[in-house]
Parts: C-alpha cells; sequence; structure tokens
C-alpha cells in the first residue's frame, strides 16, 4: 500500500479553552478528490490551515510527501499584485500556464487586481491554484460567489488535474460530483468514507443512530452508578473509590457530550396574508442598457405559491429581472402588472442593506428598544437573536466583524421577523452551512407565500423550485417547469456558446475564454494558435455588452458633475475596448485565414 501524499496523525489543537481536535488523523492519497464536511464552528477551516501547513498543532504529527507541493485556496483570498497575471505567477506558476488558467475561469491577466468582485478574487485564486500544478489543492468554500458556469469550469479542472484535492463546500451538487472520499469532523475527531459525497447523508445518520443508542446506554449505566453510590456502601473502600471516579469520569464525559452539542438555527417564517392569485403578470417584456440587450420579449406569470428559480451567468440580467417584475425598474417594452395585497421581503445578495459600521442591535433594532416584533409576537432581543446563533455580546459589535455567513444569517433574521407573502432570495446560500441550509430549505418548503430565488446552488434550486427561468446574458430568456436538472435537460446548450463573464479589456493579448472549450476544429492550428483564435472569437462577442455598459454609465447627465475623474476613467476603457475589438477583429481575420488555408491544404 503507497503512503498518503498529506497526512495527520493525533493531532491536537485547543483554540483557548476551546478544544477543536483530540487526536485527529486524516491520510489525503494521491490524487483522490475528498471533501472535509462538519458543522459549523467545527474548524474545517483550522484543519485545512493545519495540512497546509500554516498553523501548527499543539500536539500530533503532519506528514507530508518529499518534494510535494500544496496549493490552497481560503475563504477569503487576498489577491495582490499589479495584474492579475502577477499574482497567478506569485507562487512559481509557469507564465503560460497561468494565462491558460486565468483565460479559463474567464479573467483578463491584463486585468488590475483593483476593484475585482467577489466572483473576479474567488476565480483569481482558483486559477492561480491551477496554475501552480501543485501536488495537493485544498480548496474552502471554493464555490462562494461562482455562478453556475464557474463552477461547471472548476468541476472540469478538477477532473482534468491529477492533485489529490480536500475540498469544504456546502454545494451538495458540486461535491457529489467531484468527490471520491469523505472526511467527516465531528466531535474533535475524523470519521472516514471511501465513498463520494452522495453516501455521506446515509452513512451519516448510522452513525448519528449508533452514537445516540450508545448515549442512553451511558444515560442508563450512569443511573445505576449513581443509585449504588447512593447506598452508601462502605465495604472494600478501594474499590469503592475506583468506582466512584469512575462514575465522575462518566459524568464530565456526558457533559463533554452535552457541549459539543451541535447549536441549531431557531428560525421561522411565516406569511403576512393572502396576496392575490396573480402576484406578477408580465408580457412582451424587453430591456436594454444602450447596445446591450439583457431581456427580449418575455413573459410569464408567476402565480401565489409559485417558487420561482432565476439562474444565469453573472451579468446576465438576473437581478435586473427580478426588480423589473417587481415593479422596481421600468421595462423598455411591455407591461408588468402586479397583484393585490403583497407583502415583499427582498435579501439582497450584495448585503447592500447592511451598514458596516452599525451593531447589530441597531440592524434588528433601527427604532431602538430592547422587544422586537417577531411575525407578530414580540420577542426580547436577545432571544431572538440566539436564535440565529448570535451572543449578547455580538449584539454591541459592528457588522464589519461579522464573517460572510454570519452576515447572511443577520439578514435572514431581519427579513424573517417580518411577515410577508412574497419573499425574494438573491444568492441566500453564500457562505451558509450544510445545517443552516437545510433547515432554510425546510422553512422555504413549508412557506404559503410566493417565492423568487436567484441562486447558483444547483441542489438548492431543484429542491425549492417549481419553475425556472434562464437568462444567457445576450436576450434570450426561457422558462421551464421544474428546477435546474429539469431546466437543463430541456434546453441542452443554453448556456454553453457563452462566456463565464464579462471582462473590461484594455489589453490587445490578453482576452478570456468561454466556460467551454470549443470544439477541436479541423485545420492544423498550433495549441498556441488556436488557443488565440478562440480567445478572440470570445472577445469580439463580448466586447459590444461591455462597450454598451461603459456607454450607458457615460449617458449620466450627472456623472462628470459628480465624479470627474470617474468620467475620464470609463472614457478611457471604453476607447481601450473600442481599439481593443479593432485589433481583435483584424487577429482574427489573419488566424482564420491561417486556419482555412491548413485545412485546405491538408
Amino acid at each position: 500500500m503507497r503512503a498518503p501524499i498529506l497526512a495527520l496523525k493525533d493531532v491536537r489543537l485547543a483554540d483557548g479553552p476551546l478544544m477543536l481536535f483530540d487526536g485527529v488523523d486524516l491520510a489525503l492519497d494521491a490524487r483522490v478528490r475528498a471533501c472535509l464536511v462538519g458543522r459549523n464552528g467545527a474548524g474545517k477551516s483550522t484543519l485545512l490551515r493545519i495540512l497546509a501547513g500554516q498553523i501548527e498543532p499543539d500536539g500530533g504529527d503532519r506528514a507530508i510527501t518529499p518534494g510535494a507541493r500544496i496549493a490552497f485556496v481560503p475563504q477569503e483570498p487576498e489577491i495582490t499584485g499589479e495584474t492579475l497575471l502577477a499574482y497567478a505567477t506569485a507562487g512559481g506558476a509557469e507564465d503560460y500556464r497561468a494565462q491558460a488558467r486565468l483565460s479559463d475561469f474567464g479573467l483578463d491577466p491584463a486585468k488590475t487586481t483593483q476593484g475585482l468582485s467577489g466572483g473576479e478574487i474567488r476565480r483569481a485564486a482558483l486559477a492561480r491554484a491551477f496554475a501552480e500544478d501543485a501536488d495537493v489543492i485544498l480548496l474552502d468554500e471554493p464555490t462562494n460567489h461562482l455562478d453556475i458556469l464557474a463552477i461547471e469550469t472548476l468541476e472540469e479542472e478538477l477532473a482534468a488535474s491529477k492533485a489529490a484535492a480536500l475540498i469544504v463546500s456546502h454545494d451538495r451538487a458540486f461535491l457529489e460530483r467531484v468527490t471520491k472520499r469523505c472526511f467527516w469532523l465531528e466531535y474533535r475527531l475524523v470519521k472516514r468514507l471511501d465513498e463520494g459525497f452522495a453516501g455521506f447523508e446515509g452513512w451519516a445518520e448510522k452513525i448519528a443512530a449508533q452514537e445516540a443508542e450508545e448515549a442512553r446506554r451511558l444515560d442508563r449505566y450512569i443511573q445505576r452508578e449513581a443509585h449504588w453510590m447512593a447506598r452508601g456502601v462502605t465495604a472494600r473502600r478501594a474499590r469503592n473509590e475506583g468506582r466512584k471516579r469512575r462514575l465522575e469520569s462518566l459524568r464530565q464525559d456526558k457533559a463533554d457530550r452535552l457541549k459539543d452539542t451541535r447549536k441549531e438555527l431557531n428560525m421561522g417564517l411565516a406569511s403576512s396574508g393572502v396576496s392575490g392569485k396573480r402576484v406578477v403578470e408580465a408580457k412582451g417584456v424587453s430591456k436594454a442598457y444602450g447596445d446591450r440587450v439583457l431581456l427580449k420579449d418575455f413573459s410569464t406569470r408567476i402565480l401565489r405559491g409559485d417558487r420561482v428559480a432565476v439562474v444565469g451567468p453573472n451579468g446576465a440580467g438576473k437581478t435586473t429581472l427580478v426588480k423589473l417584475l417587481l415593479g422596481q425598474i421600468p421595462a423598455d417594452s411591455g407591461e408588468v402588472k402586479l397583484g393585490t395585497n403583497l407583502e415583499i421581503s427582498y435579501i439582497d445578495q450584495a448585503r447592500a442593506a447592511l451598514s458596516p459600521e452599525m451593531t447589530l442591535r441597531e440592524v434588528l433594532l433601527p427604532k431602538g428598544g430592547d422587544q422586537i416584533l417577531v411575525r407578530g409576537e414580540t420577542r426580547h432581543i436577545v432571544s431572538y437573536a440566539k436564535d440565529f446563533l448570535f451572543s449578547e455580546a455580538q449584539l454591541r459589535q459592528p457588522v464589519r466583524s461579522l464573517s460572510g455567513g454570519e452576515r447572511n444569517r443577520l439578514l435572514l433574521a431581519r427579513a424573517l421577523a417580518n411577515p410577508a407573502n412574497v419573499l425574494v432570495l438573491d444568492e441566500p446560500t453564500n457562505d451558509l452551512d450544510m445545517d443552516t441550509l437545510d433547515l432554510l430549505e425546510d422553512l422555504l418548503a413549508d412557506y404559503e407565500g410566493t417565492l423568487i430565488l436567484v441562486s447558483h446552488d444547483r441542489d438548492f434550486i431543484d429542491r425549492l423550485a417549481t419553475s425556472t427561468i434562464g437568462l444567457d446574458g445576450a436576450g434570450r430568456t426561457i422558462e421551464t417547469p421544474g428546477g435546474w436538472q429539469d431546466f437543463i435537460s430541456q434546453n441542452p446548450g443554453f448556456f454553453t456558446r457563452l462566456p463565464i463573464a464579462a471582462f473590461a479589456s484594455s489589453s490587445k493579448t490578453a482576452p478570456a475564454a468561454p466556460p467551454r472549450p470549443t470544439p477541436p476544429r479541423a485545420a492544423k492550428l498550433s495549441f498556441k494558435d488556436q488557443r488565440r483564435l478562440e480567445d478572440l472569437e470570445t472577445l469580439i462577442a463580448q466586447a459590444p455588452g461591455r462597450m454598451a455598459a461603459l456607454e450607458a454609465k457615460l449617458t449620466d447627465p450627472g456623472l462628470y458633475g459628480r465624479d470627474p475623474a470617474g468620467f475620464q476613467r470609463l472614457s478611457r476603457e471604453l476607447d481601450a475596448a473600442r481599439a481593443g475589438l479593432t485589433a481583435a477583429e483584424e487577429d482574427w481575420l489573419v488566424l482564420e485565414g491561417r486556419r482555412e488555408t491548413l485545412q485546405t491544404s491538408g
């Protein structure tokens, strides 16, 4: 049997008085893709950092095959350097590999590292990890802020990689597709399942049932021992003292088990009353920004109780469609009618409703006081906060001190306190652990109102959606009954011709690539020229949309007065985009002509 490429043996680590790991064993074999599963706060991220060599444990051993290289993508990567290419090569990756991986993830290698979106930060970190050609890849919540097409690109990169991988993720569909082994971090130890994540839940339920039976036996044994002690037996004192110590040890073991019992959210959800049967009706709706068409002649009817998912690449117009359906922005043409008696609660993916300097108490009680009205009943703010796993001390902390998952829980706490018969959730699963997702799914499944869900979590959509609206970012919009799998099966190829995400390019030599490699052509171009030709086709397809977006911003009559520097910057970007398109078209003509010549001569 071959030795594992990376392993931990009897690892122990304490966080102050809290013991995170107490005898953890974990062995990662070469080329095996595994997931690390555990409740929120169990220490999964910390364990990844120990494996990466960033943290020294209090005890135990870490072993790694001599010469093996590790690439680690944390939950919140820091992107440094002047350009994405400089960042991607900083860890030792070859220039050509870094450019290829950045292109695979839809990023311009020449793009500055300043002002990146959450999705761009995530994709840049992943591109660097795969470019380094490591022996082990450690990924902490890699699908956060990625759209579905980028997630599928990540799945393809993992499938093509020869590296061993250990992944922490809440995305069930992703884990089911890529993993062959599961590690479960529970009660400060790690258990192993030699199957992919698809078999995890059934296995975990069996273990939980066994542990529950062991706990019942322990309780009965403690009761018998306590009864024996209560009889006051004094004979054979040495033996009695030993038995007494054994009882105290059992009680301590029971106390430890109770302390380790996971905290659970106590979320509730109620409708504010019955809306009209028709919630939204849209007829022939179109929406464009400049020359970029997001919607064209789209019609739908959303009725009371429907659960509608909206899917598509980042930048395709999903949030725009939702705001249009809710009457928050006007359509360019067509008609949108809202139903009667609508009480709408909207959770924004950007967490824009949370001011970083506000305290949690101020978010939940903007008018002050100690009482909060929760679905018609008065609750003390401390009690309600504990339902969402926030302590009394945290209520005095600013929002900026919270993690992404905590911010999401805070928004849920505020939104779910108010009864609503239309609930709009824009990327609600980001940063949530599986237990919280399970509870949220249960609440939404029982919700009597209407749900509009924007999400990239395919499993979440499949479990909840009664219909799915897909936008391709180029004006095509299709609605299909059912969830994500139903949509894909009924609309094959709907997304495959699109790039992962648009980018602004001021460079003539670094365009982005589509999420799927273009099928090989019959021409015998070199690999470099073939890849360049594909990249140029993508850039030429993207450029009009990018220029239209810049032109739309520049048409704002008040922009120059508010932000002269910003106006000049946008003008330069537009000029660069136009020049880049012209250069790309000229280069494409040269390469396409060469390809046709080779094809004819071949």
